[in-house]
């Protein structure tokens, strides 16, 4: 009977919702795994009585209203849906000094969407508030390889990757030798979903070897603010590693150790100087066109 009666008020105000007059709108935005509190308070009145409350937080789904939690008189709140049981959680302290707010604990990419908030004292509504809430969530630090021993003039594949992200990432390949975007038709991304709600990205980009290669990979998380980049120069550098061999017959040990430590030193350096010259140069690039673009082929090769 009173799962029925619930409906039956669900419906209800689902009826009502075009002549409710939304009294606040707000963007919240929460990392995944975190807590984060949805507010809806009401400012004309400090004290309540919890007999007279009626109290709905609702998100809507395939065009209906489901109640994420609900507190009716007398009882406790409780939850229809069992994404959000243990939870979504509204104080009644809280409630009684007028302050709705719902706590959401452990936020998945599942939770992004509006929540309403609808606050009835006795049969009067006083209060309807829509709260938008958007995920995000860090992606991994790119991770670039490519083939060694590639010869002059020969194509090969270059590939970033990145994991664990959200929302979907926006991916550009950017050539340092003149700072442009790179054609979108050497580009090959695909952008995944895995088992968590999280977006993992691999991006592979077909060039031809030239000594002074050099571009950068970006991934752009858009709601953090967030350019992740890392240059294939250390990886093509590195690649050339295996034809460093160490003569048997040498007696210049030592003059070797050297020359293996500074390398180490100048690849750090490398990896320090793309990092932070690429992750300046994302950014800029959100806003460029494919007219921008230069085929790679012709703008990294060789300079005499």
């Amino acid at each position: 009977m009173r799962l029925r009666s619930l409906t039956l008020l669900l419906l209800l105000f689902s009826g009502l919702g075009a002549s409710i007059i939304v009294d606040a709108q707000e963007e919240v935005r929460a990392m995944v795994g975190s807590d984060v509190v949805l507010n809806c308070t009401y400012a004309k009145e400090s004290s309540f009585n919890l007999s007279d409350l009626k109290v709905y937080w609702q998100i809507g789904v395939a065009d209906k209203l489901i109640s994420v939690t609900y507190y009716l008189p007398n009882r406790s709140a409780r939850h229809d849906n069992n994404q959000y049981k243990d939870r979504a959680q509204i104080s009644e302290d809280s409630m009684k000094r007028g302050d709705f707010s719902m706590r959401l604990y452990n936020v998945t990419p599942q939770d992004e969407q509006k929540f309403n908030c609808l606050v009835f004292l006795k049969f009067e509504n006083i209060l309807n508030v829509v709260v938008t809430l958007h995920v995000a969530a860090n992606y991994s630090m790119p991770e670039v390889s490519a083939p060694s021993g590639t010869t002059q003039g020969e194509e090969f594949t270059i590939t970033c990757t990145s994991t664990g992200g959200y929302p979907r990432p926006n991916v550009y390949w950017i050539n340092k030798t003149d700072n442009s975007l790179l054609d979108e038709a050497l580009q090959n991304s695909t952008v995944s979903e895995n088992a968590l709600g999280l977006y993992d990205v691999v991006s592979s980009l077909r060039v031809r070897w030239a000594p002074n290669l050099n571009v950068v990979c970006c991934i752009e998380n858009v709601l953090l603010l967030q350019n992740l980049t890392v240059s294939s120069q250390t990886e093509l550098v590195s690649g050339t590693k295996d034809s460093i061999t160490k003569n048997p017959d040498d007696t210049h040990e030592g003059l070797t150790g050297a020359v293996v430590a500074v390398t180490v030193v100048l690849l750090v350096a490398l990896t320090v100087a793309g990092w932070a010259y690429g992750r300046s140069r994302c950014a800029r690039h959100r806003t460029y066109t494919g007219t921008q673009a230069a085929r790679l082929d012709l703008q990294l090769t060789e300079r005499s």
